[in-house]
C-alpha cells in the first residue's frame, strides 16, 4: 500500500538527496554500538522512516529502557568475554513470542518458554529469557529473531555483534588475532554495512489488522516482494545524515565511509534480510579476509592466506563478510595532486621507505608530475555533480558556477557504493534511494573522527 507518499517525483527526491548528503563532514569512522558484557534487550514496536517521506510500522530490539531501534543495538565485546543477553518481549499480545538466534556463536538459553529453536519470551513485558555465551573467537556476527525468523527479521528484529580480538589496541586495530602478513586484518577505519529489505505490505497488514493470520495474504515463497532497501536501517538519502538524529529516533545508525589515500578500511558487511544484496564498491577491489567470523586461513598463524579480491560482495541472507578496502591512486596515470611545477599545486613525492609511495600523502611517485590526460570542456559545456569540487585534483577546490557543487568541502574523491541490483537503488520504485551510499577519499590532513 502506498501511504503518505509525499515525495512523488524524482526532482524532489534529488533535492532531498542534496540536502541530506551535505552532512558528509559529520560522518563517523568508528562503529557506534554498546559495549560491556551484560545487555538487556527488549522487543518493542516503532515506526521506520524512509527516504521518500513514508513511515512504516516495525519491530526492533531496544537496549534497556530506550526506544526500539532498527537494526538492533550493535553489541561490541572482547574475545573470551562471558556475555549475557537478557530478553523481554514488550510487543502486543497478538505478535506472539520472541526469541534471539546467534549464528556462529555457541549459546545457552534459559528462562521463558520452550520454542522450536531456542527459549522464547512471551509478550507480557515481564518474563525474561537469558542467553549466555563465551566470545571464543573474534569476528562479525549477526543476531536476529528466532521465533518465525523470516517474519521477525522482516519486521526489524536483527542486529550485529562485533567481537574484538584479545589484546585489542584501538591505536593499532586489527579485526582478528592474526599475525602481520601480506593479507592481514589490520585497518585504519572500520564501517558497518548491515543490508536488509522490507515488503511494506507485511508491515501494513500487521499494523492495521493486528493479527498474524493476516499474513496469509502474503506468501513468503511466491509473493514476497520488497520495495524498500536499507543500509544500517536507513534508505538513501537518509544514510548520509548524522547518526543519532532526533528525526530518525528508531534508526540511529548512518552509513558514509571516509578514508585517506593509502589507508585500510575494514568493511563489515552483513545481510540481515531474506534476499541477496550484491554490495558493489566503486574505486577498487576489496580483499575478503573472513566470512561468518572465520578468518580465511589455511592454518593458524599464516594470516588470511585464503583471502581473495572482489569488486562486489555478494552478501547472501544471514552471511557476514569482513573485507579490507584500499585506495591509493596507484597507476592512475597522472598526478592526483596537480602539476608540481605550478605554484597552486606545488608538492613533492618523497619515498624514503622505498615502497613506491610518498611517505606522507601516499602519492604514487611513478605518476608524480604526469599531466592530467585530457583538456576539460569549458564550464558552459559541463553538467556539475553535487560532489564536483571544480578541479580534478585531490584537495583542490576550483571555480564553480553559483549554486553548483558544494557537497564536497574538502575536495575529496567520491565513489558510489551501492547494491548492484538496480531496483535496490530505489524507494518504492523511485531513484535515488535504497542501498546507496558514497565513499569519500579525503585529502591527507583532513580529520576523520
Amino acid at each position: 500500500m502506498l501511504r503518505n507518499h509525499r515525495m512523488g517525483t524524482r526532482l524532489l527526491l534529488l533535492l532531498m538527496f542534496a540536502v541530506f548528503i551535505a552532512g558528509v563532514i559529520q560522518a563517523q569512522a568508528v562503529i557506534p554500538g554498546v559495549t560491556g558484557t551484560s545487555f538487556n534487550l527488549a522487543a518493542r514496536e516503532g515506526y521506520l522512516s524512509t527516504g521518500d517521506g513514508n513511515s512504516f510500522y516495525a519491530w526492533g530490539f531496544a537496549i534497556d529502557n530506550e526506544w526500539m531501534q532498527y537494526p538492533g543495538p550493535t553489541i561490541i565485546v572482547n574475545q573470551n568475554d562471558a556475555v549475557t543477553i537478557t530478553l523481554t518481549n514488550d510487543l502486543p499480545a497478538w505478535a506472539g513470542n520472541v526469541s534471539i538466534l546467534f549464528p556462529g556463536l555457541s549459546v545457552q538459553a534459559s528462562g521463558g518458554q520452550a520454542g522450536q529453536l531456542t527459549r522464547e519470551a512471551p509478550p507480557d513485558g515481564a518474563t525474561t529469557v537469558t542467553y549466555t555465551f563465551t566470545a571464543t573467537r573474534p569476528g562479525t556476527f549477526l543476531y536476529h529473531g528466532g521465533t518465525r525468523p523470516g517474519l521477525q527479521m522482516e519486521m526489524g528484529l536483527v542486529g550485529a555483534i562485533i567481537v574484538r580480538p584479545a589484546g585489542f589496541n584501538p591505536a593499532a586495530p586489527r579485526a582478528y588475532d592474526d599475525p602481520v602478513s601480506d593479507y592481514d586484518s589490520a585497518y585504519d577505519h572500520e564501517y558497518l554495512f548491515l543490508l536488509s529489505a522490507m515488503d511494506s505490505r507485511i508491515h501494513d497488514l500487521l499494523e492495521f489488522k493486528k493479527d498474524l493470520t493476516a499474513l496469509d495474504e502474503v506468501n513468503y515463497l511466491s509473493d514476497y516482494f520488497p520495495n524498500y532497501y536499507f543500509i544500517n536501517g536507513r534508505t538513501s538519502p537518509d544514510v548520509f545524515s548524522e547518526p543519532f538524529v532526533e528525526w530518525l529516533p528508531h534508526q540511529p545508525y548512518n552509513s558514509l565511509p571516509r578514508m585517506h589515500p593509502g589507508e585500510r578500511l575494514l568493511m563489515r558487511v552483513l545481510n540481515g534480510g531474506l534476499k541477496r544484496h550484491p554490495f558493489h564498491h566503486h574505486g577498487n577491489h576489496a580483499r575478503v579476509i573472513a566470512k561468518q567470523g572465520q578468518l580465511l586461513a589455511s592454518m593458524p598463524g599464516v594470516g588470511a592466506d585464503l583471502s581473495y579480491e572482489v569488486f562486489t560482495i555478494e552478501s547472501v541472507p544471514g552471511e557476514t563478510v569482513d573485507a579490507i578496502f584500499q585506495w591509493t591512486g596507484e597507476k592512475i596515470g597522472w598526478d592526483i595532486y596537480g602539476d608540481p611545477n605550478h605554484p597552486d599545486y606545488a608538492h613533492d613525492c618523497i619515498d624514503n621507505d622505498m615502497d613506491g609511495y610518498d611517505d606522507v600523502t601516499h602519492e604514487w611517485c611513478a605518476d608524480h608530475g604526469k599531466p592530467f590526460p585530457v583538456v576539460l570542456p569549458e564550464k558552459q559545456n559541463l553538467a556539475f555533480g553535487a560532489f564536483y569540487s571544480g578541479s580534478p585534483f585531490l584537495g583542490t577546490m576550483g571555480t564553480l558556477p553559483p549554486g553548483e557543487g558544494g557537497l564536497n568541502p574538502n575536495s575529496g574523491y567520491a565513489y558510489m557504493w551501492h547494491s548492484h541490483d538496480e531496483k535496490e537503488l530505489t524507494n518504492f520504485g523511485l531513484f535515488p534511494g535504497g542501498i546507496l551510499t558514497m565513499l569519500i577519499i579525503e585529502p591527507p590532513g583532513v580529520p576523520i573522527p
